[in-house]
């Protein structure tokens, strides 16, 4: 019999959550980057971009806020941010509360374009998670257990 190189607790690789969490996570990811090719956006910079649009229309919205929301670091954040405004696809502006902060906002066209690629990515989700159907709404909720809800 072999030695066993690796000394894990698994017998197998295919017992470890965190390997095939590993897996599934690159497989999900690249097909959301295949689906939002055809918007030039990264899957951050969508997420950025489709978070700021659905926080925007509760109060304006720091870049610390929209960080928290999507669960970026903050200075990631700021370089996809810096690359959207570029594009036009939303403003920064003094906040109206925080001398400190400024306010984020989504252009005319970063909503269109963010309303648009989320069509994309809830197809792209439902093609994905079609074989755990029955199951959804349980995985939902032990994804969130699993980010700390």
């Amino acid at each position: 019999m072999a030695e066993r190189r690796l000394e894990s607790r698994f017998a197998s690789a295919e017992e470890s959550p965190g390997l095939l969490l590993w897996q599934v996570t690159n497989r999900w990811q690249a097909a959301q980057r295949a689906a939002l090719k055809r918007f030039g956006l990264t899957h951050v910079q969508f997420v950025l971009l489709a978070s700021l649009t659905w926080l925007e229309s509760e109060a304006p919205v720091t870049q610390r806020a929209l960080a928290d929301h999507a669960a970026t670091d903050p200075m990631m954040t700021s370089q996809v941010l810096r690359t959207l405004e570029s594009r036009g696809l939303l403003r920064r502006e003094p906040h109206p509360h925080d001398g400190r902060a400024q306010a984020l906002s989504v252009s005319a066209s970063g909503r269109r374009l963010a309303n648009a690629a989320l069509v994309a990515v809830e197809s792209c989700d439902q093609a994905f998670f079609a074989a755990i159907e029955p199951h959804a709404a349980e995985f939902t909720a032990l994804l969130r257990t699993l980010r700390g809800d």
